[in-house]
């Protein structure tokens, strides 16, 4: 697990979105499930990085800016099961706004996107 803080706070992405909150370097493997036709299917990925309102990762298969979906990934301390939309994808990376999560959950998100690990 790689985790490292950027100073990227309110970026700008591609699609004129704006980041809102400082992002992590962290990678883990992910799944995503997500309906489609014929049912729900997950989704396999690794995340890019993260914060308290969002991430980034590298998914196999489609996904649709406005798709809604539920993430699963281990945290340093916890596992986390969020929805999420779909702000942002193409073939070589998409971007998720967690959605509905409690002051809780924020503030652990935000505790594992501050830490630096020891090199």
């Amino acid at each position: 697990m790689l985790l490292e803080t950027q100073s990227r706070s309110k970026a700008n992405y591609p699609n004129g979105g704006v980041q809102r909150h400082p992002r992590a370097l962290f990678s883990v493997p992910i799944a995503i499930r997500h309906l489609m036709a014929g049912g729900v299917q997950t989704t396999r990925g690794v995340s890019l990085d993260i914060s308290e309102s969002g991430l980034g990762a590298l998914v196999q298969g489609v996904l649709h800016v406005g798709d809604t979906v539920t993430i699963n990934m281990n945290l340093p301390e916890h596992t986390l099961n969020a929805v999420a939309i779909v702000r942002h994808s193409s073939t070589v990376r998409s971007g998720f706004e967690f959605l509905g999560l409690s002051a809780d959950e924020r503030a652990r998100l935000a505790k594992s996107a501050a830490r630096v690990p020891a090199r």
